[in-house]
């Protein structure tokens, strides 16, 4: 009977292992598809991978709403050519991920001169219909 307990509850701590494995990978997979459409300006992609509540927080202190993060991207007043990102961790809990990096990149934004961006940056995802959504995020200036 001993063993039996034991043995059940081995399985049943490798299947919530799993399962939160699961999840981190289609977070993962989601920030990458997020990473792709702001570089590519994809507005229908934007809206699938963002909350209608999105706050988006940008290093200098804006902030901005689903309309605004999408329009500014799409308009190319906010323009990224080009981001990497590293030392990524992803924290699962029930249906809100956290997710932490670096993002190391290019903007080339409506306007101004193509400069270099090194920023830290705070993602919090939310899981809607089986699928992760971003719901907020805070950048800030890597020194």
């Amino acid at each position: 009977m001993k063993k039996t307990f034991l043995l059940i509850a081995f399985l049943l701590f490798n299947i919530a292992s799993f399962a939160q494995s699961a999840d981190e990978k289609a977070v993962a997979d989601a920030v990458e598809k997020i990473r792709v459409a702001i570089i590519g300006a994809k507005e229908a992609d934007l809206m699938k991978l963002t909350s209608p509540k999105l706050t988006y927080g940008h290093s200098n202190g804006l902030m901005e709403d689903q309309a605004a993060f999408i329009r500014a991207l799409v308009s190319e007043e906010s323009k990224f050519t080009k981001i990497d990102l590293s030392e990524q961790t992803i924290t699962v809990s029930g249906d809100v991920a956290m997710v932490r990096h670096k993002l190391i990149g290019d903007t080339h934004n409506k306007g101004k001169d193509p400069a270099p961006v090194r920023l830290g940056v705070f993602m919090v995802w939310q899981k809607v219909k089986g699928q992760w959504i971003l719901i907020g995020r805070q950048a800030f200036k890597l020194v």
